[in-house]
């Protein structure tokens, strides 16, 4: 018993040169323009004139659309177009009101790393036992981080008390 292989007419795959099961269809030449409607036979040939091939891109249409075209390169750009898509991420630093200078630093570091790879980064000052009777300290460390990274980052939500948290929004430029 041979290999379980995908049928070729699966949606995510395309149909090209000899297996395409439709004619007549609709040609679109290399350079964008239409040849109109043609016998599937006449459209391979005058993709292999052009030593390219025969692509369906609109298979549901009627008569189904074809493109004469490189298929090797167009799956290429198509799968670098797909890997170069970034999903934004929100990460947080969370620093105290008692966090030492050198920490903070190394903290908007990497808050700054993150926002150079167009991720949204949460700055969050905790506030534990009798430090909440000195929130303008934390206030102090929050606005500093703000300053530190303002060449590359826009405030998208200021910085606001919740509880024992004081919390501000930063994104990318």
């Amino acid at each position: 018993m041979g290999k379980w292989r995908k049928p070729i007419s699966e949606p995510d795959r395309q149909r090209i040169n000899e297996h395409i099961r439709v004619s007549p269809v609709r040609v679109i030449a290399a350079d964008g323009v239409q040849l109109g409607i043609l016998p599937t036979e006449d459209a391979m040939k005058e993709a292999r004139k052009a030593n390219l091939d025969l692509v369906e891109v609109a298979p549901k249409e009627r008569p189904p659309v074809c493109r004469i075209m490189d298929y090797g390169k167009y799956k290429y750009q198509r799968k670098k177009r797909e890997h170069k898509t970034h999903q934004t991420k929100v990460k947080e630093i969370r620093v105290r009101p008692k966090t030492g200078e050198h920490d903070i630093n190394v903290k908007v570091n990497k808050a700054r790393e993150f926002l150079n790879h167009k991720d949204k980064v949460i700055v969050t000052v905790i506030f534990r036992g009798r430090e909440m009777a000195h929130i303008e300290e934390g206030r102090r460390v929050i606005n500093g981080v703000i300053e530190q990274l303002g060449d590359i980052s826009k405030i998208e939500l200021s910085p606001a008390q919740h509880g024992r948290r004081m919390m501000c929004t930063l994104a990318p430029k």
